[in-house]
């Protein structure tokens, strides 16, 4: 696994246990040398991975798009910085340049992207792994919501399969390493 697109917030959340958490994966990726692909952005967790990243001798590639150069607060550090339109092509970019994905805490912006990289991987678009880092069980209840989603009908056991959920980082990256995923279903019918 050469690279893992990480999913952060922008905002470094109200409990030091996700900067601690993003600083760990960070490490993580750079004792691996595995490169880090990102949002681009130098703020909150985005940053803080980013950062540890390149200072424990790892490389980091941010996505940006132009519009959200102010808000979002480009990093000027980077490895790398692809430079395009919108969030579409951003997303797509960091798809196409990743073999994994991993989702640290984050609000609505991250949560999009974790979805879209779940539901790809549903309709077998990719077959990348798909990690959620569980810091202070961020994700339990979306693990929750998804399992509602399959009891209710709307979804296939099978979706609980298309993820991993750790709550360190080094036990997350070893899963994605080991990812078996499932086969594919028909998600229309029985």
């Amino acid at each position: 696994m050469k690279r893992i697109c990480v999913f952060a917030g922008s905002n470094a959340g109200s409990a030091p246990e996700y900067a601690q958490a993003a600083q760990k994966l960070g490490q993580e990726l750079a004792a691996r040398n595995i490169e880090l692909v990102y949002g681009g952005s130098k703020m909150g967790l985005m940053g803080i991975v980013a950062n540890t990243v390149m200072e424990s001798g790892g490389k980091a590639i941010g996505v940006m798009p132009k519009g959200l150069f102010a808000g979002e607060m480009v990093h000027g550090g980077l490895t790398e910085l692809h430079e395009v339109d919108d969030m579409h092509q951003r997303k797509a970019l960091m798809t196409e340049l990743s073999d994994a994905f991993i989702s640290l805490p984050g609000g609505l912006g991250t949560f999009e992207e974790l979805f879209e990289a779940l539901s790809w991987s549903q309709l077998g678009i990719h077959q990348k792994p798909v990690g959620l880092l569980n810091v202070n069980q961020f994700y339990t209840p979306l693990s929750a919501l998804i399992s509602h989603a399959i009891q209710a009908g709307f979804a296939r056991q099978s979706n609980m399969d298309l993820f991993v959920m750790e709550e360190r980082p080094a036990e997350l990256v070893e899963s994605l390493l080991h990812f078996k995923r499932p086969q594919q279903e028909n998600k229309w019918g029985k």
